[in-house]
């Protein structure tokens, strides 16, 4: 199994604060995470001063306000992501930021090799076009969207220039409930566009994206925070420091763990078949010349004499020599 891309999403968590935001990616360096993933956009070009704001954002921070008047506090600066960039560089992660307008998919363009489309840019044809012209590998998260959706989307991206697609199956909400997960569409996607899946999770806690894994998740993405009591729309359905660490440690122990497929003993078995298995032995005291029988035969430990599979091969000759109690059977 090759290694799970593990995408740490810090979002807008970082409530508009560079500081905050290089210590996200502190963090995500220090639990683990391959990658650390931010949001560039510029506010006019994203949401209208009349776009509503969702539920779990209006609960989230406490108080309802235009789309654009929350998020007008939670965006960094083209300058400040330059920064941020080169500071993750300087600590050994990689740097992504999922672009939400033409602008900032320009700006960048030049910063990074792959791009994240958010689920809501699955519908848009100016930004796909966009993105496909550049050529680059593309995770396209597919939250809110029917197979016909998913389909004009991947289309119209290999046919703009995109060569390689990952699709990651999402159901947005924050948090997402688990019997709206239907983790089975990574397996639907599959089959269905013949490409690389993934999985970006906004369930509470990590057993659903450890499950992704399992079902064959080549990338996961899963947001995080320093504090989940931080204000802000995403804190609280995102993972802690020590959650994330955690998540990252099964996700690596489960690659382990996933093998080759291959039915055999393994290494460390060998050594406990003769302790775990059976022989065929004498149930009782055995003469020389007595016709061995299931009276006077059994099966017990240890398994280094006759395998009890060769049962009536056994059944029905002669003892070639005297038996005790509980003593291997040889022929």
């Amino acid at each position: 199994m090759s290694k799970v891309l593990i995408i740490a999403e810090a979002g807008v968590n970082h409530n508009g604060n560079i500081e905050i935001a290089k210590k996200l990616a502190q963090v995500a360096k220090e639990c683990g995470a391959d990658v650390v993933k931010f949001q560039t956009a510029k506010l006019d070009s994203l949401v209208s001063k009349c776009a509503p704001m969702a539920d779990y954002q209006k609960q989230n921070i406490g108080q309802e306000k235009s789309q654009k008047d929350m998020l007008e506090k939670l965006l960094l600066s083209y300058d400040e992501f330059v920064e941020l960039a080169k500071f993750c560089e300087e600590i050994d992660i990689k740097f992504l930021s999922t672009p939400f307008d033409i602008d900032s998919i320009r700006f960048l363009d030049s910063m990074q090799d792959i791009w994240k489309i958010p689920s809501g840019e699955i519908t848009n044809y100016p930004y796909l076009k966009e993105i496909a012209n550049t050529g680059k590998k593309v995770y396209l998260s597919t939250g809110m969207s029917n197979i016909q959706e998913v389909e004009s989307a991947f289309e119209l991206l290999k046919a703009s220039g995109t060569k390689d697609i990952t699709l990651l199956h999402c159901t947005t909400e924050y948090p997402a409930p688990m019997e709206e997960v239907n983790l089975n569409v990574l397996t639907t996607l599959k089959e269905r566009f013949d490409c690389a899946v993934g999985y970006s999770d906004h369930t509470k806690g990590i057993e659903v994206v450890v499950a992704a894994v399992v079902l064959g998740a080549t990338v996961v993405e899963k947001h995080f925070t320093l504090d989940k009591n931080m204000e802000g729309p995403d804190h609280k359905a995102s993972l802690e420091p020590h959650e994330l660490k955690y998540m990252v440690e099964c996700i690596r122990n489960i690659e382990i763990a996933m093998g080759d497929g291959e039915k055999k003993p393994t290494k460390s078995e060998l050594k406990n078949k003769t302790v775990a298995r059976k022989s065929i032995v004498a149930k009782s005291n055995i003469l020389k010349g007595e016709v061995l029988s299931e009276d006077n035969l059994t099966t017990k430990r240890p398994g280094n004499g006759i395998s009890p599979m060769r049962w009536n091969e056994i059944i029905g000759t002669v003892a070639n020599r005297d038996y005790e109690e509980d003593e291997l059977i040889e022929i």
